[in-house]
C-alpha cells in the first residue's frame, strides 16, 4: 500500500472514450494500492471533477495522461508526470508507483536529473514527443474542436436533403425559402468554420491564446481562395498549414524582449496583429495558390477513383481506423474523412463510418456466440462493446486488445477492411464525420441496405476469426471472471 495523495487529468482529441477509460482505470489502480487520487476530466462537454487550487496544494504529485493540449501552469511547483492517454488506460500502477519511488520531476525546475524509473516509463513517450507527438498534440487539439462544427453542419444539412430535399439533374435540392432551406443554409453556416476553427485551435495549442486570432484569419484565407485567386481554396491543407504557420510566428514573437510599459498590450494587441499580418502574407502572396492546386488535385484524384484504386483506399482506411482504435492512426484516417466531406468526397466517409463500428460490434458478437473463450468479464465487456459499436465509437474494442493483441487486432482489421470495401464499392456515403449505425438512423448515410450489409459482414468476419484463433478457457476461469 502507498500512502498519498495523486491528482490527474485526462483527456483525449475527441473527448469520448479515452479519457474517461483513461480516468476509470487510474482511480481503480489508486484505490487498489491505497492512494487517495481524484481525475479531472477534460471531456467533449467540457472540464468535469475540477482540480481545486487546493487539492492542488495539498498534492503528492500530478499525473497528465492526455493526447491533446492541457494547461500545465497551474502545476508549477508539483510533481508531474505526463503521458499519452493510452498510457493512463494501459499501465495506470507503473504511473503511481513512480511517485513512489521519487523518480518524478517537479515541473517549472530542472528536470535534468529526473531519476532512472520515471526515465524508464517515459523513454520512448518523451521521443516521440520530442520529434512527432507534438506536431500530433497540436493537430489533434485543432481537429477537437473542429469536429462538432462539421458534426453539426453535416447533419443538418443531410436532414435537410433527407426530408425537405427532392431530384434533380445536378442530385439533390431543396425548395428555396422553405423551411428546410434555412435547415440547409444554418448546416452550410456550420461547415464554414470548419477551416478557420482547425487553424485557430492549432495555433492555440502551440502558441496558447495570442495564436487564436491569426490562427482563424489564416484558416479563413486558407477556405477563400478568392484571397489568392483560386476558385476553390486550399481547403484543410491549407487550415493545417494556417494553423501551424500562425502557432510558430506568434510563439516566436511572444519571445521579443520589449518595454515593460508595452508588456500588458502585447497578447491581446501586439501579437495578434504581427502574426496576423505576417500569415496573411504569406499565405496570399507565397503558399496560398500552391496548396490551393495541391488540393485541387487531390480531389480530382479521389473523384476519378475506379475499380481496384477504390479498394487499396477503402482497404487502408479499414486498417488505419481499426488498427489503433482512436489513436494517433486512427484519427489521421477520420481526419481525412472528415475534411473530405466539406469537399463534397463524401464516398470517403462512407468506408470510414463502416469500419469505425465493426471493432466493438464484431467483438461484442464473438463474446455472444462464443462464450466458452471468454471470462465472465470479458463477457460483460462485450456488451458493453457492442453498446459503444452502435453509436460508433471504436475504442469500445481496447479492452479486447489490451488483453491480446496478437489475436484481437488483426481480426478486428481484416473485418473493418472486408466492411470498407464492400461500402466503397457499393457506392455507401456519410455526409457526418462519425460513424455506426446511429448515422443512418440520422439519415446521413445514402444506400443505408448496403450500409449494413457492410457492418454486418464486417463484424461477422471479426467476430469469426477472433474466435477461431482464440482457445476456450477452464470452466473455473470462465465462471470467476479470471483471464
Amino acid at each position: 500500500m502507498i500512502s498519498m495523495k495523486l491528482l490527474a487529468v485526462t483527456s483525449c482529441p475527441n473527448g469520448i472514450a479515452h479519457t474517461y477509460m483513461a480516468a476509470e482505470k487510474l482511480s481503480k489502480a489508486a484505490e487498489a494500492m491505497g492512494v487517495d487520487m481524484k481525475v479531472e476530466t477534460q471531456g467533449s462537454i467540457g472540464v468535469e471533477n475540477e482540480l481545486t487550487a487546493e487539492e492542488i496544494a495539498a498534492a503528492d504529485g500530478i499525473i497528465i495522461a492526455a493526447d491533446k493540449t492541457v494547461d500545465k501552469s497551474r502545476f508549477v511547483g508539483k510533481r508531474l508526470l505526463e503521458v499519452a492517454v493510452s498510457d493512463g488506460i494501459r499501465r495506470p500502477e507503473e504511473l503511481i508507483r513512480a511517485f513512489s519511488e521519487g523518480d518524478v520531476p517537479v515541473y517549472g525546475q530542472g528536470q535534468a536529473d529526473a531519476g532512472s524509473r520515471l526515465k524508464t516509463i517515459q523513454e520512448i513517450k518523451q521521443a516521440r514527443k520530442s520529434r512527432q507527438n507534438p506536431v500530433y498534440r497540436h493537430l489533434m487539439n485543432g481537429v477537437s474542436y473542429m469536429i462538432p462544427f462539421v458534426v453539426v453542419g453535416g447533419l443538418l444539412i443531410a436532414l435537410s436533403l433527407g426530408f425537405g430535399g427532392h431530384p434533380t439533374a445536378h442530385g439533390m435540392a431543396v425548395t428555396p425559402g422553405s423551411f428546410w432551406d434555412h435547415v440547409l443554409q444554418v448546416g452550410t453556416a456550420s461547415f464554414s468554420f470548419m477551416v478557420p476553427i482547425l487553424a485557430g485551435f492549432i495555433a492555440v495549442s502551440i502558441a496558447d491564446r495570442p495564436g487564436l486570432v491569426p490562427g482563424m484569419i489564416g484558416g479563413y484565407i486558407a477556405a477563400n481562395g478568392s484571397f489568392y485567386g483560386s476558385t476553390a481554396g486550399a481547403g484543410f491543407l491549407g487550415g493545417i498549414v494556417a494553423g501551424f504557420l500562425a502557432g510558430y510566428v506568434a510563439k516566436w514573437i511572444k519571445t521579443w524582449k520589449v518595454p515593460q510599459m508595452i508588456q500588458p498590450i502585447m497578447p491581446i494587441l501586439i501579437i495578434p496583429i504581427l502574426s496576423s499580418a505576417v500569415v496573411a502574407a504569406i499565405f496570399i502572396w507565397i503558399i496560398g495558390h500552391p496548396i490551393a492546386i495541391v488540393f485541387s488535385d487531390l480531389q480530382s484524384w479521389l473523384q476519378s477513383m475506379q475499380g481496384a484504386s477504390k479498394v487499396v483506399l477503402a482497404l487502408i482506411l479499414g486498417a488505419m481506423i481499426s488498427f489503433d482504435m482512436g489513436g494517433p492512426v486512427n484519427k489521421v484516417a477520420f481526419l481525412f474523412g472528415a475534411a473530405m466531406i466539406q469537399s463534397g468526397q463524401y464516398f470517403i466517409m462512407g468506408p470510414i463510418a463502416v469500419a469505425i463500428c465493426i471493432p466493438p460490434l464484431g467483438m461484442g458478437l464473438a463474446t455472444f456466440i462464443g462464450r466458452r473463450r471468454y471470462t465472465k468479464d470479458e463477457r460483460d465487456a462485450g456488451k458493453a462493446a457492442f453498446a459503444m459499436g452502435l453509436v460508433g465509437i471504436t475504442e469500445g474494442a481496447i479492452p479486447f486488445a489490451a488483453a491480446d493483441p496478437l489475436r484481437v487486432i488483426p481480426s478486428i482489421m481484416i473485418g473493418s477492411m472486408c466492411g470498407s470495401v464492400i461500402a466503397m464499392l457499393s457506392g455507401v456515403t456519410d455526409h457526418v464525420p462519425h460513424g455506426g449505425p446511429v448515422v443512418a438512423v440520422v439519415r446521413a448515410v445514402d444506400n443505408v441496405p448496403m450500409f449494413f450489409v457492410a457492418i454486418l459482414v464486417g463484424i461477422v468476419i471479426t467476430a469469426l476469426i477472433v474466435n477461431l484463433l482464440k482457445k476456450e478457457i477452464p470452466a473455473d476461469e470462465e465462471t470467476e471472471g479470471v483471464a
